[in-house]
């Protein structure tokens, strides 16, 4: 008799390009995940990213001087910066988070973070529910990509 082959189903997540957890899989190393883009359209912001049932965590890169235009998400987020500063505003409200610094948004809020162009390179964990994925969709309603401090942008 013929041994039946074991079929298993590639998990779906919400984030093109993200590892999902659990099924065995319980530890994941960040930093060496596969890298996708997690603010197409309106940021600098890449990374690996890893979905659960009903949370994402995302190591994100962001170049100095670069960074989100103004954008929003259904979902609450927490970005928790390990290397660099990022500087830009939530509702309004300033927001200059160093290294060691916890930055919340609460879902939908409109906002915008850049690596300061007087800083290092930036990585956060961003922690997010997964009412959606990590990418979120720019304030205008436009598509047209990231925010690049003045000297700081792509070669032309």
């Amino acid at each position: 008799m013929a041994a039946k082959k074991r079929v298993t189903k590639k998990a779906k997540t919400k984030t093109a390009g993200a590892v999902k957890g659990g099924n065995g899989k319980y530890q994941f190393t960040l930093a060496v995940l596969k890298d996708v883009p997690a603010g197409t359209g309106y940021s600098t912001s890449h990374g690996g990213v890893v979905e659960g049932e009903r949370m994402l965590v995302g190591y994100i890169h962001k170049a100095r001087g670069t960074g989100s235009r103004m954008h929003t998400h259904k979902n609450e987020q927490f970005n928790f910066v390990v290397r660099g500063t990022l500087v830009g505003s939530v509702n309004g409200k300033k927001v200059v988070a160093p290294a060691g610094t916890l930055i919340y948004i609460p879902a939908n809020a409109p906002h915008t973070l850049v690596a300061s162009a007087d800083d290092e390179d930036v990585i956060f964990i961003a922690i997010k529910d997964l009412s959606q994925g990590i990418i979120g969709k720019a304030v205008d309603g436009t598509m047209t990509g990231p925010h690049y401090e003045k000297g700081f942008g792509p070669d032309l």
